[in-house]
């Protein structure tokens, strides 16, 4: 593979790469969204159900964020991988299979639970706990 070659498969991954930080910065936003929303409905309805409800999308879009991420490091693996090479076999030129790298990678597990993630999700489970607890006293 020349220079140019090289070049113009790294900016495909970088493509993927972009996109899979752009999904996962989405889902951050519509989780704050929806659960902001279910919160509105459990005051509006006095239905404390909706807070109870707001659980599901919370874990949902955490798992699916953590899936993103380690899609990001698996393609972050495969950019690293073709950015050293100096030659390249013909039947890998543009390849974007990432399962060489998924030994070499955490596990989406591990990511899932990164730092990162629990702290956000986290902090959204605690507020939809907080605010469950305020229900459940009265108070909203």
């Amino acid at each position: 593979m020349d220079r140019d070659s090289q070049i113009r498969h790294l900016e495909a991954i970088q493509g993927v790469m972009n996109r899979m930080a752009q999904n996962s910065f989405s889902l951050k936003g519509w989780s704050v969204t929806l659960v902001s929303a279910l919160f509105a409905l459990a005051a509006a309805k006095s239905n404390p159900g909706f807070v109870l409800l707001a659980y599901v999308p919370a874990c949902i879009f955490w798992i699916l964020d953590g899936y993103f991420l380690r899609q990001e490091r698996l393609f972050r693996a495969l950019y690293d991988n073709v950015r050293v090479k100096e030659t390249i076999e013909p039947k890998d030129f543009f390849s974007m299979d990432t399962r060489p790298f998924i030994a070499v990678t955490d596990s989406w597990l591990r990511v899932t639970l990164s730092l990162t993630l629990r702290i956000f999700h986290g902090a959204i489970l605690a507020a939809i706990t907080l605010v469950m607890v305020l229900v459940r006293r009265g108070g909203m």
